[in-house]
């Protein structure tokens, strides 16, 4: 009688508990038909936590280039760190036009080997993807071998997760406007009344490029031109809040949330307020991946879950402020715009949005930023 492998009888042991327990046989076979499906397209599959864990503990180490500043680089270190006390994590900041494309000529010259995971930034997001590793994380976010969100994992990539949501909304002045006379609708700026000099709007709009999903794109443009015949006063960015809190300004349409609550907390005269337009705005942000060189990609998936986690969310909103994700159901973004009508970005059209901004400045009539005198 020939001998039967230890492999062998771990494995007939493994199918006849399956057959005792439909459901786990069919989650067994879904993970094993992802993993041949992943493996099939050049993708790595890891079929279990306990291994990616196990990996990550034999790294030991992880490098980490992030969007995150000072005590929320700090803070979100230190939550990982208590979960897996056995890595230790180096991170840097990155951010601002320059960085970014600094680094794309270093990554490109293969001169940024350094990194576990990179910040991926929307305003230079396809410069990525093929420098990146081929972690099929859409396939084990859905096969939950990663906690991870299906939805905030890049449909096209397979390997970039969305650890945050840009919002946008309207701020005014509740000394200078009453709350009642603030449009709660992104038509509602179109009224007579509300005609010559009488709100700041962005020139370059991502906001209102970001009603296309529920708007389309025509509707969104005559949109635009209506606004411009409104004569709105132009400007660039949210830097006009502050003198928005000194009574320059009553209202300023289609800005970040986050932007608006920042602003906030520094108002002395506590008179700045925000407003939620419908439908909102919704669209991915603050994406991160494993770089292609990662000397330790195992911990990398470990941090990029954590960041997407309960733990990781909380300290997204409480140093961003409000840098969670929408599609999160614990993030603070999650909760204050719950129930209202949104115009959500797919990962199908996010790739549209720039183009999308250049034909409403056209709209617009090429708004150029009034300069402070």
């Amino acid at each position: 009688m020939k001998r039967i492998s230890l492999v062998a009888m771990l494995l007939m042991n493994f199918y006849c508990w399956n057959d005792n327990d439909p459901a786990l046989a069919a989650s067994s076979a879904n993970l094993a038909k992802a993993k041949q499906e992943a493996e099939a397209k050049g993708f790595v599959f890891l079929a279990s936590k306990d291994e990616i864990v196990a990996k990550a503990k034999e790294e030991g180490k992880l490098e980490v280039l992030t969007f995150l500043e000072n005590a929320a680089r700090r803070a979100m270190i230190g939550g990982f760190r208590k979960r897996y006390p056995f890595v230790q994590v180096t991170a840097e900041d990155i951010g601002g036009t320059d960085e970014y494309q600094r680094f794309i000529l270093e990554m490109k010259a293969g001169r940024a080997k350094r990194w576990d995971t990179v910040h991926i930034s929307n305003q230079v997001y396809s410069e990525y993807p093929p420098y990146l590793k081929k972690l099929d994380i859409l396939g084990m976010a859905e096969q939950g071998v990663l906690n991870i969100p299906a939805l905030i994992v890049d449909s096209n990539n397979r390997n970039i997760v969305s650890k945050s949501t840009q919002v946008a909304v309207a701020a005014y002045n509740k000394k200078l406007i009453a709350a009642d006379k603030v449009p709660t609708t992104w038509e509602g700026f179109l009224r007579p009344d509300l005609k010559g000099r009488k709100f700041l709007v962005d020139v370059r709009p991502l906001a209102v490029a970001n009603l296309v999903p529920v708007w389309g794109l025509e509707k969104t443009l005559d949109f635009a031109r209506k606004i411009a015949a409104q004569q709105p006063i132009w400007v660039r960015g949210s830097r006009s809040l502050a003198s928005m809190a000194l009574g320059e300004y009553s209202m300023f349409m289609g800005l970040n949330l986050g932007s608006v609550l920042e602003a906030q907390a520094k108002d002395m005269n506590k008179v700045l307020e925000l407003q939620f337009l419908e439908p909102v705005p919704v669209r991915y942000g603050s994406a991160d991946g494993v770089f292609g060189t990662a000397m330790h990609p195992h911990a990398a998936l470990l941090w990029m879950e954590y960041q997407v986690s309960t733990e990781g969310q909380e300290i997204l909103d409480k140093f961003g402020p409000a840098d969670g994700s929408v599609h999160i159901a614990d993030s603070l973004t999650n909760k204050m715009i719950r129930g209202k009508p949104q115009s959500s970005l797919s990962w199908d059209l996010q790739k549209d949005l720039n183009q999308w901004v250049k034909r409403i400045v056209e709209a617009y009539g090429f708004p150029v930023a009034e300069k402070k005198r």
